[in-house]
């Protein structure tokens, strides 16, 4: 769980989802000064450097310019990209420029210009734009940039500068500036995101590093997927950092890829209180012992521990009891980490301080959630259990490899707890997880088990595809006119049901409901009518999330002749279209393993009879299984489905296997059951 005020390590800014587009970074909060900490008066005195980034003079080449043969068929092109990032000062801000060549009709709508940002970081200012027309007369942007809220996958929110340059013409040019001013006094997460959308000519990026008077601050930085021939970052005499860049291809987006963080081309940019250490194995061990210090000092306060753990566990119960039970009760807490975000003012106002201690958390019966995961390993250990923390690297926006020497990038805890013999791993302070889970962001994921000797890295676990399902019953009837109508339960289980959980965790009982309802009707590859006619319970973690609806699908079954087709995939839009193109450029990756189950029955008009039923089906691929049976109960129609993935990445290379697997499988769904009318079967 990533602390949000925890004296344990960085104090990372906790959300739920991340978007992945280049104008939008990750922060540091503001560290206190220990070993991971810095205190408000390093931003003290430093002025702000203010850049004045202008217009570019334009070229008769690029106006005659027409297409890419490096990017053939682009409808646009960047020509070319500033980024000058400045981290010194108490602001830091970043002045941003583009170029952009507009090659096609399709090309224009790159008019329509989103610069998007977290609000709760800063904000874009200085916004300057114009259009070039092919004759090169110039149009200058008068208009005004409206704030705009962004929604993208998974639910994923952030705000937009938005606006649209007028007069665009296909082999015109379209330019503008604009500067990033962050929230004061915050380390920022700096990096350089050299991929973009559009096929990039030319680009140029410089980065000012923070320093102090307070503190010994030192910068390096690590690059991937840098274009070919490209010359590495360096820093000029007057520690400016630049980078120059030619021919970056343009980042090509697919459903269900890896991090864009994780593919495109980047330059990062690390800060660290220490000397730079080369030796990846005595940075980790120094970090380790650091963080283990910490660790103790917090957790250090056995017999309060004990004597709370008297009043969460009975002395008959057994191990496993016990541990169930402590980690319910650290789960009943209050997790801050969970709540609408308090302003700055707002926390002084409450006076809400760092706890300190895992007994002062007990007092209070709150913390955020880096916090109540502390407590859990306190009460762990008090109850006579061998039990570590841990640090780990979500694998949400990265994927973390130790090699980089990056300890930030460690930011979220885990509790490591010997349990029959056996390493489990607990994360109580991640609300909705249920008990021997972890979320998904921390599984399968590296981090460092510490100790005082400074640790040692350990594999968080990966659950099967069994653990984490969608289950739908259905029990339904046909009418004489083909429609279905009936009750569905559905049934999310682990990662399926916590997700939802965390999602819908603000929203009121209308929109929980409407969430519930739409996610059915996604399911259906027909227009249908659903109604949820239960309250699932969305408080806890353990049970599974269960949803009643009455459903009907009118049409579901056509006639031909005298016969009538019932479709068998009932719930098999999600797999409808995936995977359907051909090609395929990225990696698969899917956030974990998954189940889907149905178990479909439909009773019949009087009088009608099953005719034909389609072959059973079962396609095996080991990490990919589907069956599809269709069955006469009794003149009941019974139908069963499952479709098991036990994938987490697949190298491209993979691709055409998978793909024919999907295809299987809509061509299984798409199998129709053959039905005798009563009309008909009274003819034969």
């Amino acid at each position: 769980m990533r602390p949000l005020l925890s004296p344990l390590g960085p104090r990372i800014l906790r959300r739920t989802g991340f978007p992945q587009v280049n104008c939008v970074m990750s922060i540091l909060r503001l560290l206190r000064l220990t070993a991971f900490i810095l205190v408000l008066a390093a931003f003290a005195g430093l002025p702000a450097s203010v850049w004045a980034v202008g217009f570019q003079p334009v070229s008769p080449e690029e106006l005659k310019l027409t297409s890419e043969p490096k990017a053939p068929g682009a409808p646009a092109i960047i020509l070319f990209r500033q980024v000058d990032r400045d981290d010194r000062g108490q602001t830091a801000h970043e002045d941003v420029y583009f170029r952009v060549k507009i090659l096609t009709e399709e090309g224009r709508k790159y008019a329509d210009i989103e610069i998007p940002f977290w609000k709760e970081q800063g904000d874009v200012v200085n916004i300057h734009a114009r259009t070039i027309k092919p004759d090169g007369s110039i149009v200058s942007f008068a208009g005004k940039a409206f704030d705009k809220e962004i929604v993208k996958a998974r639910g994923v929110k952030y705000m937009a500068k938005t606006f649209t340059l007028p007069d665009v013409q296909v082999g015109g040019i379209i330019e503008y500036y604009y500067t990033t001013d962050f929230s004061e006094k915050f380390v920022f997460d700096s990096h350089w995101i050299l991929s973009n959308e559009l096929f990039t000519k030319n680009a140029k990026f410089s980065l000012k590093p923070y320093t102090s008077d307070y503190a010994q601050w030192n910068v390096r930085w690590t690059w991937k997927n840098l274009p070919p021939g490209t010359a590495q970052p360096a820093e000029a005499p007057n520690h400016v950092i630049n980078l120059e860049v030619r021919d970056v291809p343009a980042f090509h987006t697919e459903d269900y890829m890896p991090p864009e963080n994780e593919l495109k081309a980047r330059v990062d940019f690390i800060y660290s209180e220490d000397f730079l250490e080369k030796d990846p194995d005595k940075y980790w061990k120094k970090l380790g012992k650091k963080r283990n210090d910490l660790l103790e000092s917090f957790v250090g306060k056995r017999k309060a521990m004990e004597q709370a753990v008297a009043e969460i566990v009975s002395p008959g119960d057994s191990p496993e009891v016990k541990l169930q039970k402590i980690y319910a009760r650290v789960q009943q807490l209050r997790n801050t980490s969970y709540e609408v975000e308090k302003s700055e003012q707002e926390q002084k106002r409450e006076k809400e301080k760092d706890p300190g201690n895992v007994e002062t958390v007990w007092k209070k019966q709150y913390a955020n959630g880096g916090e109540l995961t502390w407590l859990f390993l306190a009460l762990a250990r008090a109850a006579g259990f061998e039990a570590h923390g841990m640090w780990v690297s979500d694998r949400e926006n990265y994927f973390f490899t130790p090699q980089t020497m990056e300890g930030r990038r460690l930011d979220a805890n885990v509790v490591v707890v010997k349990v029959s013999g056996k390493d489990v791993f607990f994360d109580p302070g991640a609300a909705f997880t249920p008990f021997g889970m972890l979320p998904w962001v921390e599984t399968g994921v590296n981090g460092l088990r510490l100790d005082k000797d400074g640790g040692s890295w350990l594999q968080t676990m990966l659950p099967a595809s069994a653990e984490s399902g969608v289950q739908r019953k259905a029990d339904l009837k046909l009418s004489d006119t083909g429609d279905l109508e009936g009750k569905l339960t559905v049934t999310f289980t682990g990662l399926e049901a916590s997700h939802r959980r965390v999602e819908e965790r603000l929203t009121d009982d209308a929109e929980r409901k409407k969430s519930l309802e739409d996610e059915v009707k996604q399911s259906i590859p027909a227009a249908c009518e659903v109604e949820l006619t239960n309250k699932p319970d969305w408080k806890s973690s353990t049970p599974p999330l269960v949803a009643e609806f009455t459903l009907k699908v009118p049409g579901w079954v056509s006639g031909a002749g005298r016969r009538a087709l019932l479709p068998v995939g009932l719930f098999g839009a999600p797999e409808k279209h995936l995977f359907d193109h051909s090609d395929r450029v990225q990696p698969i990756y899917f956030e974990y393993p998954f189940q889907r189950l149905d178990d479909i029955n439909i009773d019949l008009p009087l009088g009608w009879q099953i005719s034909t039923l389609p072959a059973p089906q079962k396609q095996d691929g080991h990490i990919v299984i589907y069956t599809m049976t269709a069955e006469n109960n009794k003149g009941t129609l019974h139908l069963s489905r499952a479709l098991n993935v036990d994938i987490l990445l697949l190298e491209q290379k993979y691709y055409p296997a998978l793909r024919n697997f999907f295809q299987v499988v809509r061509t299984g769904d798409e199998q129709q059951v053959i039905l005798q009318p009563a009309a008909a079967s009274a003819a034969n």
